[in-house]
């Protein structure tokens, strides 16, 4: 089946405030008047719970690790009568498993992919400004395929600081979906695991309707709304997986790694003369073993100690 749109809410790492900003989007989506469908990416089982206090469905799990392809296809069918389908990433976009499982590593990405929806990455710019625009751009450019709505910046100090961010996003090129002022009253509890579970939340209720009036105050609803209903590729279209024998550096200059020349001529391997006599200790050139540089490397024999003719002395 083809899922509604929607989008992934994701991030570079973990506590970013991806979880602030999903909470908040559902309910000011629901209060739009849209029945909003929220996933999860990967096994997380206590975020669905506050995905159901905010949006009021159940919200389910997209494991590409864990799931095969029928299984994330049914499982994408739950979203039937929605408007909207609104997924939160796990960890950081590209963060998955080290091994392929039964439809891939389990990352958010890949996730977002399979259902053709583009990703809304929430930034943490605390401590930096214009260097956060290298650290989306690197992440639009990672995946080309992949499609990068926007960025929201969390946890901006001042309009000083959101001018010097918003000039670094528009030379990388990226649209600032929303600003997000520091706020230390806007985060949620959590325990040395992760976030305390939905039932555990002191007053929840409000906690969500003070993350949804934030995001009105200062994101582009309007203009997230129409990225996610830009179109879904159907369900069970693989991710694009990349030749063995591609490369994300082809087409630019490098040298060739001395270390990886040398292991396969075996010249750091001891020559026989190790048995040699102590006065063979000269230093001899050998060819360059890596090209690009053009340095002759030295090697010798080491001396047998103490020498066999008995002239050591003490």
């Amino acid at each position: 089946m083809t899922p509604p749109p929607g989008l992934m809410v994701s991030a570079p790492a973990s506590g970013t405030g991806k979880t602030t900003v999903m909470l908040g989007l559902l309910r000011a989506l629901v209060e739009d008047g849209l029945v909003v469908q929220p996933f999860k990416s990967g096994p997380d089982y206590i975020d669905p719970a506050f995905h159901l206090a905010a949006s009021g469905r159940a919200s389910f799990n997209l494991d590409g690790w864990a799931m095969d392809e029928r299984l994330l296809s049914a499982i994408a069918g739950r979203s039937a009568g929605a408007d909207l389908c609104v997924a939160e990433g796990s960890m950081g976009l590209f963060d998955g498993v080290a091994t392929r499982g039964l439809s891939g590593f389990g990352s958010s990405a890949e996730t977002a992919m399979r259902m053709g929806w583009p990703v809304v990455l929430v930034l943490d710019v605390s401590g930096q400004a214009q260097s956060a625009a290298a650290t989306a751009l690197g992440f639009a450019r990672y995946m080309p395929d992949l499609r990068i709505a926007g960025v929201i910046l969390n946890r901006v100090a001042s309009a000083r600081h959101e001018r010097l961010i918003r000039a670094g996003m528009d030379r990388a090129g990226l649209a600032v979906l929303g600003v997000l002022p520091r706020r230390g009253d806007l985060t949620l509890p959590e325990r040395h695991l992760g976030l305390i579970q939905a039932v555990e939340h002191p007053d929840l209720e409000a906690a969500i309707a003070g993350y949804a009036a934030f995001l009105r105050g200062h994101v582009d609803l309007g203009v997230i709304r129409a990225a996610a209903m830009a179109g879904a590729a159907p369900v069970g279209a693989r991710c694009r997986r990349r030749p063995a024998s591609a490369s994300p550096w082809r087409g630019t200059r490098r040298f060739r790694s001395p270390i990886r020349i040398w292991s396969k001529g075996g010249a750091m391997r001891g020559p026989r003369s190790c048995r040699s006599r102590p006065w063979q200790t000269k230093p001899r050139m050998r060819t360059p073993i890596w090209s690009g540089f053009r340095a002759a490397i030295p090697s010798f024999t080491p001396a047998v100690w103490p020498p066999r003719d008995g002239s050591a002395t003490d």
